[in-house]
């Protein structure tokens, strides 16, 4: 009688493809340059994330004459993805360190193709709005991972370049979201501007999985905390709705102080359970560390002073006359500055600065952008050469402040560590659109330019908790451990 084949094996066999990080090949592993290729790889996942960011906005106008909906109805497009990833960037980290951090990129990455496809052929806007949370879930995976990645792949003392590089990639995206947002809507129209992610993605999908490193240093897997994730969740979600409904949306008096007040006790509620549970999504102990603490506040501030001028900017300049395709290249100045300086910085300044100095210096330069801004007329002429300014002084800032962060935060936490400083990016970018939004809201009557400077004002005020966020973090020079490749 013939023995029947049990279907176990090849059932396994599927089941590690799906949940088994694959090593990259020999002849890759062992280039010289092999870490050049996982931060090129990488650098897909920034460049799309900011892409994303700046490209969505234009496409306002489009759906609500194909929906016929309000702008409000139509601002979730862009509310419900910030509040998705922001929710779900620690929890992401949290299973990579333990699961693989390759593993969960490439999943991320394949949702987020998905998801922009599905977003490209939404039938209304409620099921695009839908599509676009499964869509910030897939970039959450990927944006947790991005830093972690990074570090984990380059030489110790390579590092700072290496960040420097992903965070011009991430500035490229921003610089060209607007220019090609206007060329797809006006051309193609609004659908192609989430199609464009599906090609980019299935080109990101091949090179991560031949060229992005195996996760070497891994924490315990455990039960995953569900309620964490919920609190997590209730209070980034409801602290910036808070934001955006003080700035001008239109909720009543008693809906913003319910808001804050539920961001508050869910907030309380989820450091309680960090301390007391046994696999929390975050280790608070992290955050008791200076360099991590001021870095994280630096960076908060940082991202706020970045993305505040891509508000402020077009408002000043449509309002004077100006055309929405001139005020666009003029904001190009600010995501240029910033791709020099993250690129060049290290060729360009001594060798001898500490990752300390480099944040201190380039807090410096963006703050006095930021007073220039309180005191030159806001024209062409003078808004280019300060935004560049303020660009430079960001490009150098940044990649010194996620060296520093990263490097004080272990090998096998550092997925965690990564979710934290992007959740520092999404609350820093909902923050700089806010508050400026705010500032030239309350200015009502007394006009844009009083708006403007009181803007500039909240910028001015960020660059100085920049500045004080350098100066009290340990000097030094970072100490992060590297994994084996």
């Amino acid at each position: 009688m013939a023995t029947r084949i049990s279907p176990r094996p090849s059932r396994r066999r599927w089941s590690a493809v799906l949940t088994v990080e694959r090593a990259r090949p020999e002849g890759i592993r062992s280039r010289p340059n092999a870490w050049w290729l996982a931060v090129g790889t990488v650098c897909f996942g920034a460049f799309m994330g900011q892409l994303d960011a700046s490209i969505v906005t234009l496409t306002y106008g489009s759906l609500r004459t194909e929906f016929r909906t309000s702008l409000a109805a139509v601002e979730w497009v862009s509310l419900a993805y910030l509040l998705t990833l922001v929710a779900l960037l620690i929890p992401a980290g949290r299973l990579a360190d333990a699961h693989g951090r390759k593993l969960l990129y490439l999943y991320g990455f394949a949702v987020f193709t998905l998801a922009s496809a599905a977003c490209g052929l939404a039938p209304s806007l409620a099921a695009l709005v839908g599509f676009r949370v499964v869509q910030a879930a897939g970039a959450a995976l990927m944006q947790a991972n991005s830093v972690a990645l990074v570090t984990t792949s380059a030489p110790r003392e390579r590092m700072r370049t290496a960040l420097g590089v992903q965070a011009a990639a991430q500035a490229l995206g921003l610089a060209l979201g607007p220019t090609v947002g206007g060329l797809l809507v006006s051309t193609l129209g609004w659908r192609w501007v989430f199609g464009v992610n599906v090609p980019i993605g299935l080109v990101a999908l091949v090179a991560g999985h031949y060229l992005l490193p195996r996760t070497r240093a891994r924490s315990r897997a455990a039960r995953f905390d569900w309620q964490g994730l919920a609190l997590l969740a209730v209070a980034t979600t409801s602290a910036l709705l808070g934001v955006s409904a003080v700035s001008g949306l239109p909720v009543p008096g008693w809906g913003m102080a319910v808001l804050f007040a539920v961001a508050v006790v869910a907030g309380w509620g989820f450091v309680r359970r960090q301390q007391r549970v046994a696999a929390p999504l975050l280790d608070l102990a992290l955050l008791r560390g200076r360099a991590v603490a001021f870095g994280l506040a630096g960076a908060l501030s940082g991202y706020l002073v970045l993305f505040g001028p891509l508000v402020l900017v077009p408002v000043v300049l449509t309002a004077q006359g100006t055309s929405a395709l001139t005020a666009g290249t003029v904001l190009t100045a600010l995501p240029a500055g910033f791709a020099l300086a993250a690129t060049g910085g290290d060729r360009l300044l001594p060798r001898s600065l500490t990752d300390r100095m480099r944040c201190l210096a380039g807090a410096s330069v963006f703050a006095l952008a930021a007073a220039a801004l309180l005191a030159v007329p806001l024209t062409i002429a003078w808004l280019v050469p300060v935004l560049a300014l303020a660009g430079l002084g960001l490009g150098t800032f940044t990649p010194a402040n996620n060296t520093m962060i990263m490097g004080a935060i272990p090998a096998r936490s550092s997925g965690t560590g990564g979710g934290l400083v992007n959740m520092t990016r999404g609350l820093g970018t909902a923050l700089g659109v806010a508050l400026v939004t705010l500032a030239l809201h309350l200015a009502g009557d007394s006009g844009v330019q009083t708006g403007a400077r009181w803007a500039a004002a909240v910028l001015a005020v960020a660059s100085a908790v920049a500045v004080a966020s350098a100066w009290l973090s340990p000097n030094g020079e970072s100490k992060a451990a590297r994994e084996t490749p």
